[in-house]
């Protein structure tokens, strides 16, 4: 039975890695945040907390559904980026082990976890922490954690937990959703439930443009999956992965957790597999050449009774671990005269800095990437004049993925670099509502091309302004181009589709 006030501890890790970018240091502040003890309280229960939604998703749940005792340990927010520098990941890692086992004798565990965390040495840092503190609290303490959907989810994350809560929307809507269930869940196991569970890889890496909701054979299939969910059936997880990971345990993966029926949950999981099994093809992108989103775009400017375009730079996705300062589309838009386009939001720090000491109205000769190592963020210089500033913190659309949340981009400019609007920031993160571009002042409404640095989280925000049709993905170079074809990969299990078209897949006994 169910203590009283129990003591829930609750530690992780929300990092997305790819191994194609750039190293994550403990000295690049830019890039992550860290909460210990009190203050990873007081985040979850603000107005505009800065962690993710199923940190404070659970934790507010928790408060409405019974009394308990919270025991906040440490939550590291790296975001997406190149692997983790390993020493700083052990030296995180030993603080949480530390600190849980000083706390224990602790009832029940929850990791607001992203799932497709990668260090410079190890390629399965979530699983290695689940079974970290299964092993410090023994087998019979619930351990619950949340994932995103681009998870690439191990045999150890499944085996060391008691119930995977993953995300079901792309983009990223019902984060604290899945924070609220995962605590719902939490007090059923604090109840003396038992789950069992059953687990499927396949061997199907779907781009990541192929991983959207609202539509397309992913959207069916989640969907589908929703209706196997009942009385016996606790939870339905189907993982799309993050194919930049480059790990043994890429592919499509499918969890499901029933209370105490394993037969039940193996038939579902299989079937689920199965069918998506049977439509594989479905996942291949379908892009849109440079040449023809300039045409298009010039044509949009061009033709007033023709609908506006949002152009969506899919393979420089800051949320896909991408520096998201790839200059293809800027430099070929600005070559072309196109009217009414905006571009944002591209990551700058010594560009946005020169842009705040020049002041409002100043012009000067815009040196893009100047102080950028990557080979894909090649330089570029153009005349600009500063039309907007800004200290980058506004409050995430109610719309959009960043709701409920404050967004911090750091210090902001607006940049008219001839026919182009650029939207310079300090903090590396994707375009995820229209708010991004419309806090420094600039319009989005009356923009005919949008050039949004975000593979799909933008589609919710921006939504109010841009259709489905609307929305084009550019196929253009980057660290999260979705032609999987341009990536050296060396750890993925091979056959895997579409790498591999020959690649085969037969359903367990």
């Amino acid at each position: 039975m169910s203590k009283a006030s129990p003591r829930i501890a609750i530690l992780g890790i929300h990092h997305e890695g790819s191994r194609f970018a750039p190293p994550l240091t403990e000295a690049d502040t830019r890039e992550w945040g860290r909460l210990d003890g009190e203050a990873l309280m007081a985040d979850a229960n603000s107005d505009r907390p800065r962690s993710m939604g199923g940190l404070w998703g659970f934790v507010r749940a928790m408060d409405v559904t019974g009394p308990w005792m919270p025991v906040p340990i440490t939550y590291l927010d790296c975001g997406a980026a190149g692997a983790i520098e390993h020493g700083w990941y052990v030296r995180v890692r030993e603080h949480m082990r530390r600190a849980l086992t000083a706390a224990l004798p602790v009832d029940g565990v929850y990791f607001p976890q992203h799932g497709a965390s990668i260090t410079t040495e190890e390629l399965d840092p979530d699983g290695e922490l689940f079974q970290m503190a299964r092993d410090i609290v023994g087998p019979d303490v619930p351990i619950v954690a949340t994932l995103d959907l681009h998870a690439n989810v191990s045999d150890r994350m499944v085996q060391a937990t008691d119930l995977l809560v993953a995300y079901r929307t792309n983009p990223h809507t019902d984060q604290s959703a899945r924070g609220r269930e995962a605590a719902v869940a939490m007090r059923e196991l604090l109840a003396g439930l038992k789950t069992e569970h059953h687990f499927i890889r396949l061997p199907l890496m779907a781009p990541q443009v192929s991983q959207l909701t609202a539509a397309g054979p992913y959207a069916e299939i989640i969907a589908y999956g929703q209706t196997k969910v009942d009385e016996t059936v606790m939870n339905v997880s189907i993982l799309g992965g993050f194919t930049y990971g480059d790990t043994p345990d890429q592919g499509m993966a499918f969890i499901v957790t029933t209370r105490g029926d394993g037969a039940r949950a193996r038939d579902v999981c299989k079937e689920l597999a199965g069918r998506v099994w049977a439509y594989r093809e479905r996942f291949l992108p379908k892009l849109t050449s440079l040449d023809d989103c300039v045409r298009l775009a010039v044509e949009a400017g061009r033709d007033r009774s023709r609908k506006p375009i949002c152009i969506a730079d899919v393979a420089d996705n800051p949320g896909g671990g991408a520096r998201g300062n790839t200059t293809w589309l800027l430099e070929a838009l600005h070559a072309s005269g196109a009217e009414g386009v905006v571009l944002g939001v591209f990551t700058d720090p010594p560009l946005a800095a020169e842009a705040h000491r020049l002041g409002m109205g100043a012009s000067f000769d815009a040196f893009f990437n100047r102080a950028e190592t990557e080979p894909r963020s090649r330089p570029f210089t153009a005349k600009a004049t500063v039309v907007g500033l800004s200290d980058g913190v506004f409050a995430g659309a109610v719309d959009g993925s960043a709701a409920g949340t404050m967004v911090d981009l750091g210090p902001t400019a607006a940049l008219q670099v001839g026919n182009v609007t650029v939207v310079v920031i300090t903090r590396r993160q994707q375009c995820i509502d229209p708010g991004y571009l419309e806090h420094v002042g600039v319009p989005v409404a009356t923009a005919r091309t949008v050039v949004v640095k975000s593979r799909g989280h933008f589609r919710a925000g921006f939504l109010r302004y841009f259709q489905p049709d609307q929305v084009i993905e550019a196929d253009v170079p980057g660290l999260t181009s979705p032609r999987l074809e341009n990536f050296d990969f060396r750890s993925v299990p091979r056959p895997i589709y579409p790498l591999d078209q020959d690649a085969e897949w037969t359903p367990p006994n």
